[in-house]
């Protein structure tokens, strides 16, 4: 038993020791390691503190603080190089396409002739059937045959299925992959385009977007039956190169959807409006829905370029004395000199013999007696009848004046006769002869400018004239140097010009 309790004793003496001797070395131990990390942590603020107080060793942490910074971001993107101005709209960007039929060709490919350049231009005349080769093709745009449109309905009583043929005429010719396009130009073989000037107008819109660019008819009831928010294919119009991307797409299947429409105009409006694009209109597009002399309307050009004249069968011959295609040639000249300015209106007084001047240049001028302000005389006057021949003025989509009946207030009217350029004095000179008609005698007692037999206009080219806000230009008379003639200068107008009555 007391062997067994000395074995026991001995026992919880070594436990106890044990625990002790532990307990008491975890405390030094404890003790050196907290002295070792006090000691570390002072020298590595010592050598802070010697590194911020060297300006020098600052510079190099910045720098190299800065440098693996610059490595971890990614290399500046360079601007792309700056482009030039964009390419200029030419007649090359244009492709006409012409509705024509075989039957009138004939006669009518004597209008395209005037203005059609073959070297400059691109497009197609589209026939309802083939015609026989003749010596003049090469003047004229090639011909080519339009698709059968039999398999499309036409229910319209009062108008001709051809209308289905020619409202697809944008759609064929863009079929037809011609390169470098930028607007298509839809017209009739009755139609006289200014090309020059058709090209100004386009000039103005991003080909790149969707552009259905046109004019109404001049007659209100027309407008009214079939819209005032639709080309009139006559007159020309313009759609841009995606716009007619968009349209072939699915005209076909928007024209099987209006089978009950008139014309052709009407089917591409429809399809236009499917595609929720608005017409732009452009006044100097003329699809003229009148009869008689078109004198009055192109006298008083609204202050646009001039386009296009259509109808030219219906209308009377713009010059008299001469047939509709000897009339349009005449034009050449003075579109040549200067296309920007053709039937650009200017009006301007004679104090001294109380008479107002009106100058359409290249075209005409007309001396009235009596001071009438501008704001009159920019209305046209009523020498045409509306599209229904009625005489009514409120048939009209723009306002309009009566043609005076007193042989007092009838204007003199001097037709263009010539016209050329000198190159010395940068000028045109063009001149215009008075068309003698019979009359009644005029008993006033005031100048009478039956005595002047010609006019004389002296006007600089301006091809840039639409390139600024549209104003009318200015004009004066000169002093008298020859008896019987009349001597104008037609200038841009200054800053201060204003067209006064005194």
């Amino acid at each position: 038993m007391k062997s067994n309790r000395k074995v026991e004793e001995n026992f919880l003496w070594d436990q106890i020791m044990k625990k002790h001797f532990s307990i008491a070395w975890t405390f030094p131990k404890l003790v050196v390691s907290s002295v070792l990390l006090i000691s570390i942590i002072c020298i590595f603020y010592n050598l802070s503190f010697s590194n911020a107080s060297n300006p020098s060793n600052h510079r190099s942490n910045i720098i190299n603080t800065l440098h693996v910074v610059d490595q971890a971001m990614p290399p500046p993107v360079s601007s792309p190089p700056k482009l030039g101005p964009p390419e200029k709209t030419t007649l090359h960007h244009l492709v006409f396409g012409i509705a024509a039929s075989a039957r009138l060709w004939e006669h009518r490919k004597n209008y395209i002739k005037l203005w059609w350049k073959s070297q400059e231009m691109r497009g197609t005349v589209w026939l309802d059937k083939a015609v026989a080769n003749r010596s003049d093709d090469h003047l004229l745009p090639p011909v080519k045959i339009s698709c059968d449109t039999s398999k499309f309905k036409y229910k319209n009583l009062k108008g001709h299925r051809s209308a289905i043929r020619i409202s697809r005429i944008v759609s064929e010719t863009l079929r037809l992959g011609f390169e470098d396009v930028r607007w298509f130009v839809m017209g009739d073989d009755d139609t006289y385009f200014v090309p020059e000037n058709l090209v100004r107008v386009l000039s103005k819109y991003d080909h790149n977007q969707l552009y259905y660019i046109g004019s109404l008819s001049e007659s209100h009831l027309q407008n009214i039956h079939f819209s005032y928010g639709m080309a009139y294919g006559g007159g020309g119009f313009a759609i841009s190169y995606p716009l007619a991307k968009a349209l072939a797409k699915m005209q076909d299947r928007c024209i099987q959807r209006y089978p009950g429409l008139y014309g052709s105009d009407d089917r591409i409006h429809a399809c236009m409006a499917e595609l929720g694009i608005p017409l732009t209109k452009e006044p100097g597009f003329h699809q003229y829905d009148v009869y008689g002399s078109l004198l009055g309307l192109l006298s008083a050009h609204p202050v646009a370029p001039l386009i296009s004249i259509h109808h030219l069968d219906v209308v009377e011959p713009i010059f008299p004395n001469v047939n509709r295609v000897q009339a349009l040639q005449r034009l050449r000249v003075p579109i040549k000199l200067d296309s920007a300015a053709i039937m650009q209106q200017s009006v301007c007084y004679d104090k001294t013999r109380s008479w107002t001047i009106s100058v359409s240049w290249g075209y005409t001028v007309q001396i009235y007696r009596g001071i009438f302000s501008v704001r009159e005389m920019e209305m046209p006057a009523r020498t045409f009848l509306n599209w229904y021949k009625r005489a009514d003025y409120s048939g009209f989509s723009f306002n309009t004046r009566p043609v005076a009946r007193h042989a007092c207030q009838k204007p003199f009217v001097f037709y263009l006769s010539n016209a050329l350029y000198n190159k010395n004095t940068n000028q045109t000179a063009s001149e215009y002869v008075q068309d003698r008609l019979p009359s009644s005698e005029c008993k006033w007692n005031m100048a009478n400018p039956s005595r002047i037999e010609r006019v004389q206009v002296y006007k600089k080219p301006d091809p840039h004239l639409w390139d600024k806000a549209p104003r009318r230009n200015c004009c004066r008379v000169l002093p008298r140097k020859k008896k019987g003639t009349m001597a104008i200068d037609v200038r841009v107008c200054g800053e201060d010009d204003v067209i006064e009555l005194q």
